[in-house]
């Protein structure tokens, strides 16, 4: 299967499953699970949430993580400041990088939106170096996009 396929797939899995949920933790925590399952070489997929003008650990799937970071610091706190997506194929190489889980060599972070102000950030980690590219961006930006447009006023 290529990527298109892939992401096509997954896209079809997590709109089945966050179809009529309005609760944005759930569907944060199922949309973790899809695609932590998904992948190959994936160590960690899962939501940071924006609460008090900060990074808080939300749903996911993989090792223990860190629990509060930053806006603008880390790979997650970076794309929350610059309000745009991270692709970084060597984290090793990203200067200010948290290392919440030593076996993570790249990461791919996504901003979630609702209402134009950035909520949360999904955030995937890979055990292989540059494991992640524009085609896995642009898969999973689609995804985010599927979850914001299940995201109310009251989330």
């Amino acid at each position: 299967m290529d990527k298109t396929d892939f992401y096509q797939s997954m896209l079809g899995q997590v709109e089945a499953i966050i179809a009529g949920e309005n609760d944005t933790i759930a569907n944060m925590a199922n949309i973790s699970a899809i695609l932590f399952n998904a992948f190959d070489g994936v160590n960690w997929a899962g939501f940071y949430r924006m609460v008090n003008n900060e990074l808080v650990l939300g749903p996911f799937q993989g090792q223990v993580a860190c629990i509060r970071i930053p806006v603008g610091r880390g790979v997650c706190g970076t794309a929350v400041s610059e309000k745009r997506i991270q692709l970084i194929a060597d984290v090793h190489q990203f200067e200010g990088h948290i290392a919440c889980d030593a076996a993570s060599n790249s990461e791919i972070v996504i901003p979630v939106y609702h209402q134009n102000k950035v909520i949360a950030v999904l955030d995937i980690d890979s055990v292989s170096v540059g494991y992640f590219d524009q085609e896995d961006a642009k898969g999973l930006q689609a995804i985010v996009h599927a979850f914001e447009q299940q995201i109310t006023v009251s989330s």
